[in-house]
Formats: C-alpha cells, structure tokens, sequence
C-alpha cells in the first residue's frame, strides 16, 4: 500500500519537474531575445524620470559592471513578461488533472483576466503614478542640494512599484474565485468596507515610497477595484447558484 501511495507523488514530482524545464527553457529563449533590445527596454523603463529632469542631468552608475548586470535584469522581467502565455499554458498542463470538468473552463478566463489586470496596473503605474512622483522627489532640489539618481537605485524602485501595481489590480480576480470557493460573499465585502479602506491604506503605505502622495495613487484605485469587486463577487455567487441548482434537482430526482 505504501509502494502504491508512493508513486502516484513520484510520478506528480517529475511531471512538475518537466514542467518546470520547460518554463526555464521557454524563459531563457525569450530572455536571449529580450537581451538584443535590452539597451532600447531599458530607455522605456527610464523615460518617466527622463522627461522630469533636469535638461542635461542623467542617470549614474558607480560600479562597473553595474549597467551590464541591469540590462540583464531588464532583460530576465521583459523575458519572463513575453514568456507568461507559455508559463500558464505550462502550469496549466500540470494542475488540469486535478480539476473537476466544470473548474476546468475558468483557467483560460483566469489567466486572460489575470494577466489584462496586471499589465493594466503597471501600466497605470508607469504613465501616471511615475510622472507624478518623481516630479514630487525632484522638487527637493536646490542650489544647494543635487539629485543624483543611479541605475541601479532607479531600477530596483520602479521594479517595486510596478509589480506593485500590478499585484494591487488582481484583487477582482481573487474575490471572484474565493466567491466561487464560498469562502466570501457580496455581502461580507460591504459589511467589511470601512476595514477594507483601512488596509488599503496600510498596503499602500508598506508598497509605495513614504510619501502621501503616492500612497493616495495607489489606494484611490485600489478602493475603487473593492467596490468593483462587490459587484464581480455578487454576479459569482448567482452563476454559481445557477450552476449549483441543476446538481441539487438531480439528487433529488435519484
């Protein structure tokens, strides 16, 4: 008994194992092609700072090998973003097994909306957030005090923020499959709002640098998915009564 219990998990280790080769292999070929135009992704990351400073002021490195290393890691994210189709089709095809027929429809939905509201949050943290906030961080400057960014401070910052963002606007996502998990409800997230706009807060100011500002950009929205997501919880739980229904007139018929 103890054999048989064995190799079912021995068999789900390799195939996660294969799985996980394959994503390497899928991230490295889109990393390689990522790195041709690493000088040109890293020109887009840094165009929000660029536009807000100074004429002739510049972004600096002060170790050597420090540009070489941020074009690879510009390269690794961009790869792993243009790779992301072929990491879910990959995760998909490790966890679809153990999914019941009608869960199986949700995961090409989880993964478009999933992926629509991750970039749209970055995004939105990219062309609004980034202008706005290094407008803000630059007007500490004087003549007597100087804004020297570097490369690599520049890139671990906005890195932080835009996954950030982009993690924040997955909230709708995670209501509506903990509302088809029943582990919440429509009603539950309103009677819990005033916490709910608390935590925002409290997230924002843990995510985004110490400024009110900033924190205000990313708790604004985030409140506003909250309220977008009471409604997405609501329609879940009806759909699932409605699927649910069927299953109940069944047993009741047998």
């Amino acid at each position: 008994m103890h054999e048989e219990e064995k190799q079912p998990f021995l068999s789900h280790l390799e195939e996660l194992r294969k799985r996980l080769v394959a994503i390497s292999i899928g991230v490295g070929v889109a990393f390689v092609i990522c790195y041709i135009f690493s000088e040109r992704l890293f020109q887009y990351l840094i165009l929000p700072l660029k536009t807000v400073l100074p004429e002739g002021d510049r972004l600096i490195f002060t170790n050597l090998p420090e540009m070489f290393i941020t074009y690879l890691k510009v390269s690794l994210i961009a790869g792993i973003l243009l790779a992301a189709p072929f990491i879910f089709y990959e995760l998909w095809l490790f966890i679809a097994p153990g999914l019941y027929q009608r869960e199986k429809r949700y995961v090409i939905p989880f993964v478009l909306f999933s992926t629509i509201l991750f970039v749209g949050g970055s995004l939105f943290g990219y062309f609004v957030v980034f202008p706005f906030g290094f407008k803000f961080f630059l007007g500490f400057s004087n003549e007597y005090v100087k804004a020297l960014p570097s490369v690599k401070q520049y890139f671990s910052f906005s890195i932080k923020l835009l996954f950030a963002f982009g993690v924040v606007f997955e909230l709708p996502v995670v209501v509506f499959f903990l509302t088809k998990m029943g582990i919440v409800t429509s009603d539950f997230l309103k009677k819990q709002r005033k916490y709910a706009i608390l935590l925002t807060f409290v997230i924002a100011a843990i995510l985004t640098p110490p400024d009110v500002a900033t924190q205000c950009m990313m708790a604004g929205p985030l409140i506003i998915l909250y309220e977008i997501s009471i409604l997405i919880s609501r329609m879940a739980r009806k759909k699932k009564q409605d699927e649910d229904a069927p299953e109940e007139d069944k047993k009741e018929e047998a």
